[in-house]
């Protein structure tokens, strides 16, 4: 059985409807061509999702597409023609990464470049900490870069520090370097972006500040936090994307982990705030990948008791859906997700809740570390793409919530993880009157060790990492976020047959045709 022609049918018939989200853009929409013919045949392994230079994800359309890749096996490595730009350096950033090395470097160094001083400097040092060799940083002012210059042999210190903190130059400023043009002004663009997330999040412009990437805002979070409690522990409560919780074990002096996150944690963590000094207190609403909701409420209280920063990622909620205003002291958010949607273009975003009692003092500290290194370009797409964020993300709602439904009255399915079906009152606590619980869901099969991977081969939907697309993506997450640590993911209550998907713009009678089409797939054999 083939689905790919009657989709193509049915999405001939509507595309007048679908141009509704990109009509008034009038930009390139290079996910769209996903939407009508999604990539997920063997032909397509290392593709770029979507087909875009920038593309931030690249499809791996079988399980053994992802456990070679692990294991950086070349049948898959050398099909690679992108990546998400952190766990893959972008080609635009490696080939000026070679313009620098031929440059600065000496005999046997490699080059890393970074958008400012303090960052390029903040690298070197943690490439020092993690291997005892010395890099070195050179500025180049005709280029209004800083490349760090590192011995050959301690390269993977070097793209460790590239990975977690998302600090380094972006695809499109690598890019425009090469090419000699100058950054485009951006400061319209810039303010309008700031006006639509500040009426989305009902918090004045003057709390928000935007980043690079969602993980630099992170990383700058955790800056300010440790350096106002340097002995203090973070705390990560319930189970994160991956490197949350890398930052604040390879970048503190002390972290604490709650995976379950359950009401039984509420209490232990209540003890551990009044008895230790903690400097913060991460999690995500809800968690990615397991979508549970913490109770943002009584962790509230406990640390607004004790003048301990409660931050709160609403990635895979997204601001359209929920408002923590009333809990949360700060709410980070990738802006490369749902925001924006296309796939092609990183960005962040802090936003200081100006209701909280530590407004005033967060504030205070967190200007001290903030730096403003967003490249011009990004910003006009991040404007453009942004324009029809809550319509999309309604159209995302309604198609996950039907599908999540129909996944969770099968029998064929172990366990669906969304909001709706697990702790919802939690999440319905922060849920707008007009929200819903967004496009991100996991999956667990019954008989998972054996019927995940066919079905996983046989679904005809887009196969690759990333979140909030347009278009409709699955991969198994805790392979490609945990494949060396697989036993204790487990043990952290994350199968690793589980899967991930990410629901776009899609009809749901398309998507949920493909679903059942992977499950009769999968009992055959």
């Amino acid at each position: 059985m083939r689905l790919a022609p009657r989709t193509h049918l049915r999405w001939g018939a509507n595309l007048h409807s679908l141009r509704f989200f990109y009509d008034r853009t009038m930009m390139p929409t290079p996910d769209l061509q996903l939407l009508r013919e999604p990539k997920w045949r063997a032909e397509d392994l290392g593709a770029p999702l979507p087909d875009s230079a920038h593309a931030n994800s690249v499809c791996l359309p079988h399980w053994r597409d992802i456990t070679d890749y692990e294991e950086k096996n070349p049948r898959v490595m050398e099909r690679l023609r992108a990546g998400y730009p952190r766990f893959v350096v972008p080609a635009q950033c490696a080939d000026f990464f070679a313009v620098c090395g031929r440059r600065f470097a000496g005999p046997d160094e490699r080059c890393h470049a970074y958008p400012s001083e303090r960052s390029a400097d903040r690298c070197a040092d943690y490439i020092k900490r993690w291997s005892g060799q010395t890099a070195r940083v050179v500025a180049w002012p005709d280029r209004r870069v800083f490349v760090v210059c590192f011995p050959a042999a301690v390269e993977a210190a070097a793209l460790k520090y590239w990975r977690h903190t998302g600090e380094g130059i972006s695809s499109r400023h690598a890019e425009s370097l090469i090419a000699g043009r100058m950054e485009v002004d951006s400061a319209e663009a810039r303010a309008r972006v700031m006006e639509r997330l500040s009426g989305l999040l009902h918090i004045p412009a003057s709390h928000l500040y935007l980043f690079k990437s969602g993980m630099a805002g992170l990383f700058t979070l955790h800056r300010m936090a440790t350096q106002a409690r340097p002995e203090g522990a973070c705390v990560q409560f319930g189970f994160p994307y991956v490197d949350t919780l890398k930052i604040q074990q390879e970048f503190g002096y002390r972290s604490t982990f709650f995976p379950l996150g359950a009401a039984a944690d509420i209490k232990l963590f209540g003890r551990l705030a009044a008895l230790d000094q903690l400097a913060a207190v991460f999690c995500e609403f809800p968690s990615n990948p397991l979508l549970s909701s913490p109770d943002l409420a009584a962790l509230s209280r406990i640390c607004r008791a004790q003048r301990i920063p409660l931050i709160v990622d609403d990635t895979v909620s997204s601001c359209v859906n929920v408002d923590l205003r009333a809990a949360a002291d700060v709410i980070v958010t990738s802006l490369t997700k749902y925001f924006t949607g296309r796939g092609d273009v990183m960005a962040g975003l802090v936003a200081i809740n100006p209701e909280s009692p530590l407004a005033e003092d967060i504030t205070r500290r967190f200007r001290a570390e903030y730096e403003d290194t967003t490249w011009g370009d990004n910003l006009v797409l991040l404007d453009h793409y942004s324009q029809d964020f809550p319509e999309r993300m309604a159209k995302i709602n309604r198609t996950a919530e039907r599908i999540t439904d129909w996944l969770a009255a099968r029998p064929d399915v172990a366990t669906v993880y969304y909001p709706k079906h697990q702790q919802r009152e939690l999440y319905d606590a922060f849920k707008r009157p007009d929200g819903g619980y967004s496009g991100l869901f996991s999956v667990l099969l019954r008989n998972a060790a054996t019927r995940t991977e066919p079905f996983y081969n046989a679904l005809q939907i887009c196969k690759g990492p990333n979140l909030g697309t347009t278009f409709s993506l699955c991969c198994p997450f805790t392979l490609l976020a945990h494949y060396d640590e697989l036993e204790w993911a487990e043990r952290c209550g994350v199968s690793r047959y589980l899967l991930r998907f990410s629901i776009g713009l899609e009809e749901p009678d398309d998507l949920i045709a493909r679903l059942e089409h992977a499950f009769r797939k999968s009992e055959a054999g």
